[in-house]
């Protein structure tokens, strides 16, 4: 049961970044600057939320629970996070939606496939995420709490996916991709998402003694992608207020969501 759920979940977050690639068919050019802007930052404040609230706490909560020292492994795994995104950051070819030169080791690959790469970056932390959620809720049948969480967890990333599969298909649109190609595109980014996520259920009674050390993980290598990329591109042009309000929004949005439903 708790298997179909990781499903549904991270199927959700997959369909709405496919959702997001299909505005090839409807617009056939890149979204307008400020709307980017906005778009970026929605993700980002959606992302630190659900580092704290869905992630950090639920990390330290099972760690008391265990027995153990409750800030040890959400510090310890918090940094391991970040060291493993520095590291995909480092070595794996991708280019970022709207910059010329790609990053990570350089590759003949054209294009589309680096743009690909750079949005799957962001999605394996966020599969990660929410697999790991229900592998918790999986742990504790009994409380349908941490199930609630979960839920709330996947449409949270799941709404903030949807800029993200436009972010990949218009762009490779723009430059005379086809649209059919530009949308599978756009979807295939967010694949990572439902393997990731079901993944992890399959092997949640292995992981359950670090389960802490990997929600915290999650945390961390999503408040990379936040601090190393969405926020700093939220906050290019002129004015950064558009960036700065989309953060504002999308940390509220999910804090309530997390705090009201979870």
């Amino acid at each position: 049961m708790m298997l179909a759920w990781a499903a549904a979940g991270t199927g959700f977050t997959f369909f709405m970044t496919t959702l997001g690639a299909a505005t090839v068919w409807f617009f056939r050019r890149q979204m307008s600057d400020l709307l980017q802007r906005v778009f970026l930052g929605f993700a980002a404040g959606v992302m630190i939320a659900a580092s704290v609230w869905s992630l950090l706490i639920p990390a330290m909560e099972q760690a008391q629970q265990q027995g153990g020292i409750s800030w040890i492994p959400a510090a310890g795994g918090f940094a391991l996070g970040v060291a493993f995104l520095m590291l995909l950051d480092q070595f794996l070819p991708h280019l970022h939606p709207g910059s010329k030169d790609p990053e990570g080791v350089v590759t003949g690959l054209p294009r589309s496939a680096l743009m690909v790469l750079a949005v799957t970056l962001h999605n394996i932390p966020e599969g990660m995420a929410v697999g790991l959620s229900f592998a918790l809720a999986a742990q504790n049948r009994t409380d349908g709490a941490p199930l609630t969480a979960a839920l709330v967890l996947a449409l949270g990333i799941g709404l903030q996916n949807f800029p993200e599969g436009a972010a990949v298909s218009l762009p490779l649109r723009r430059e005379g991709m086809g649209a059919a190609r530009a949308f599978l595109y756009g979807g295939a980014s967010g694949l990572v998402e439902p393997v990731f996520g079901v993944l992890t259920v399959l092997a949640a009674d292995l992981i359950l003694p670090v389960m802490p050390w990997l929600l915290a993980f999650a945390a961390g290598a999503m408040m990379y992608v936040v601090a190393e990329e969405l926020i700093p591109e939220a906050h290019l042009g002129e004015h950064s207020h558009p960036g700065t309000l989309g953060v504002m929004a999308g940390f509220l949005l999910m804090m309530v969501l997390d705090v009201a439903l979870g």
